[in-house]
């Protein structure tokens, strides 16, 4: 069971709740659920130097609210809030709607399974060693104070002719306990020489048995 469901998905209700608030009729859900996705691959591309963790969204009758956990805040503001300002006049265009755009900060960004998987991914994309950057990865992230750790990084590793996995582990990563805390991300890093490589990192922080976020 613990390689075939999303660790966070199997943990809804216990530790962790949904990225995305909201109620629709029938009718309305495909397009609210199309503006949801939108928004959120729109602000992790416009936000993408500033360390994207995650980017929530909650509907009101008449207000979109986005929520977007960053590791560097300033970076995505802007100077003067320039960025931030011109990400949002963009998102109430895409949804024809009232969006309210806020950026909170990862106090641990070495913590975030989402950041970390993405500067691997994009050490890759620079031509840089994976498995260098997956022990790098790998003593940020337990010297941060995690309890276990796991990377696997798929594809044609070294622009080798047949596609692999290399793995690094650190302490112990419960699978299928539901009160420990595992963050869980995948990110695609793509290559001119080798295609795409996937990049998959658990890191279990402990025992957590509510929802409150840990910023």
């Amino acid at each position: 069971m613990g390689r075939k469901i999303n660790p966070k998905v199997i943990r809804l209700g216990i530790n962790r709740t949904w990225g995305s608030r909201w109620y629709a009729d029938k009718k309305d859900f495909p397009q609210f659920l199309s503006q949801n996705l939108l928004i959120k691959n729109k602000v992790r591309e416009s936000m993408k130097d500033a360390g994207v963790d995650s980017v929530e969204v909650k509907r009101s009758l008449n207000q979109i609210e986005v929520i977007a956990y960053v590791a560097k805040p300033g970076v995505a503001i802007g100077r003067g809030g320039e960025e931030i300002d011109n990400l949002q006049k963009e998102l109430r265009r895409i949804t024809k709607s009232d969006v309210e755009l806020k950026v909170r900060e990862i106090k641990k960004a070495d913590l975030s399974a989402r950041i970390v998987a993405r500067s691997i991914a994009d050490g890759i994309e620079r031509r840089q060693p994976p498995k260098l950057l997956m022990i790098s990865a790998r003593d940020k992230v337990m010297q941060a104070g995690a309890k276990g750790l796991k990377i696997w990084v798929s594809g044609r590793i070294n622009n080798a002719s047949q596609a692999r996995t290399i793995k690094t582990y650190a302490g112990s990563v419960p699978i299928q306990t539901f009160k420990a805390d595992v963050d869980y991300a995948g990110e695609v890093a793509e290559t001119p020489d080798s295609g795409l490589m996937g990049v998959k990192v658990w890191i279990y922080k402990g025992d957590k048995t509510d929802i409150e976020r840990e910023e």
